[in-house]
């Protein structure tokens, strides 16, 4: 029974991502800037960044964290990433990011990624001091994930992913949690068709408290100071649902093509398209590039992101065990802006 349960899932799963585009449109553009913590729609992956995040159906590994949290489910062992980018070059912010995925069980892996974002020094102003000259201020913020995935057969994987969330600066702070869940499913004669689906970043409102949403003011008349304590509003998460299919055409031993999409309904931004391809050279090399449209993108005066739409990326990877299937490889991604110079990604990565 429970194998019969698990097929007709899938089979439910194929015919809602195979229904036509346009009648699960949900952005809202009306809503854009009212949602807070969107540096959880930042990809921090240099491997999955490179064709902008489009494989959703057929990510495997600790980068499925992001893209869809179904994909680590495919760790066999033990894989490490460390990632740098450079977030809108010219901007002086940095991310750095760490992850781990092990393999328990039988079919279980447990995953751990941190995520720091750096905005470098800001100088402290004051309505006495406009211009500054009283020391600097550094914000941080990070995004702590949780998770486990599990292979429930050679063709149906799930997993979910709690996310923490902090956000500070030097007197004002924010703490949040967000849950990720997702499902992938793959077919064909050479397990070649993916289909995939993930839900992204919910979660309850956070609030904005500290020191820094108070003043100490005097009343007219009056020698002494009094406190004044203002309330800041609670803000949304910027919740997403993306769903992606995948086609692996392999060309004897050597050669992989996959061509992959994707739509995204973002519930503060507007939706988007994704479409991307990748070569791989029998596990050594890699080739990707994708394109991420939204309405307005070609347009200079319509347009309401600095990302334009294309992303190009590679990895260079060299086998350490071919038994064991351990290997160390070197991702690039880039990500082409306008306004900045680009954002680009590079990370390390080891499977043990």
């Amino acid at each position: 029974m429970n194998k019969i349960f698990k097929y007709f899932a899938a089979l439910v799963l194929t015919a809602a991502l195979t229904l036509p585009a346009a009648r699960v449109f949900a952005g809202n553009k009306d809503r854009t800037g009212q949602a807070g913590a969107s540096e959880l729609l930042i990809n921090p992956w240099a491997r999955s960044s490179g064709w902008g995040g489009v494989n959703v159906a057929g990510v495997k590994g600790l980068e499925g964290m992001f893209t869809n949290i179904a994909g680590t489910a495919h760790t066999k062992g033990t894989e490490l990433i460390f990632s740098h980018t450079q977030w809108l070059q010219g901007s002086e912010i940095g991310i750095n990011t760490f992850g781990l995925t092990q393999a328990v069980g039988n079919s279980g892996v447990l995953g751990l990624g941190i995520m720091s974002m750096s905005f470098g020094d800001i100088p402290i102003t004051t309505e006495d001091l406009p211009d500054g000259g009283i020391g600097n201020f550094s914000p941080t913020y990070m995004n702590i994930n949780i998770s486990y995935a599990k292979a429930f057969s050679s063709s149906i994987y799930g997993g979910i992913n709690i996310k923490i969330v902090s956000e500070v600066i030097s007197d004002v702070s924010a703490q949040g949690i967000a849950i990720d869940a997702g499902i992938q499913y793959v077919t064909g004669p050479r397990e070649n068709i993916r289909f995939g689906i993930t839900l992204r970043n919910v979660g309850p409102t956070m609030r904005f408290n500290g020191d820094g949403l108070s003043i100490r003011s005097l009343l007219p008349g009056q020698e002494s100071y009094f406190t004044l304590e203002q309330r800041s509003a609670d803000f949304e998460l910027p919740t997403q649902l993306a769903m992606g299919a995948a086609y692996d055409f392999k060309i004897g031993e050597m050669h992989r093509l996959t061509l992959a999409g994707n739509f995204i309904s973002n519930s503060f931004t507007k939706d988007q398209f994704v479409f991307g391809a990748e070569y791989e050279l029998k596990s050594y090399l890699m080739l990707r590039g994708g394109y991420t449209y939204e309405e307005g993108i070609t347009s200079d005066s319509d347009r309401t992101t600095a990302f334009t739409g294309p992303s190009a990326g590679f990895t260079v990877a060299v086998p350490l065990d071919k038994e064991k299937g351990s290997s160390i490889a070197i991702d690039y991604s880039y990500r082409a802006t306008d306004p900045f110079n680009g954002t680009h990604s590079i990370g390390a990565r080891f499977n043990l």
